[in-house]
Order: structure tokens, then C-alpha cells, then sequence
């Protein structure tokens, strides 16, 4: 619960960082996402890449942590 919290919130942030890429390399001064519908499909897929990124992130903390407890090998 808290990482899907946490995607949401990096999801949103992610949205206002890659619009400050585009309106750099493209000289514009706004950008118009065209309504809500788009707006919420960009925070939708940066929401997945975040979950997935922080599920992995989770994971690999997780095995590690079993690594360091089990040292039969």
C-alpha cells in the first residue's frame, strides 16, 4: 500500500519534470495536455514505471536481506 502511495506521488512528480524537458529542448513556455483525460493517462503510465521500478527496488532489498541472514553457503 505504501509503494503504490509512493508511485502515485513520484508518478505526479514525474509528470511536471518531463514537461520541463520538453519545454526546455522545444523554447515553449506552456504546455497544454489537451484536458484531463491525457493528463491522467501520462500520470497513469509514469505510475507503472514508478511501481515497477520501486517493486524491484523492494525485492532486491528483500533478497539481500535474506542473503546476509543465511550463511550456510
Amino acid at each position: 500500500m505504501v509503494r503504490a502511495a509512493v508511485a502515485g506521488v513520484i508518478g505526479f512528480m514525474l509528470i511536471f519534470i518531463e514537461s520541463m524537458i520538453v519545454m526546455k529542448f522545444k523554447g515553449y513556455e506552456t504546455i497544454e495536455f489537451g484536458g484531463i483525460a491525457p493528463f491522467i493517462n501520462v500520470w497513469a503510465m509514469n505510475f507503472f514505471f514508478a511501481f515497477a521500478i520501486l517493486t524491484q527496488v523492494t525485492n532486491w532489498i528483500a533478497s539481500k536481506s535474506k542473503l546476509e541472514e543465511d550463511k550456510s553457503y
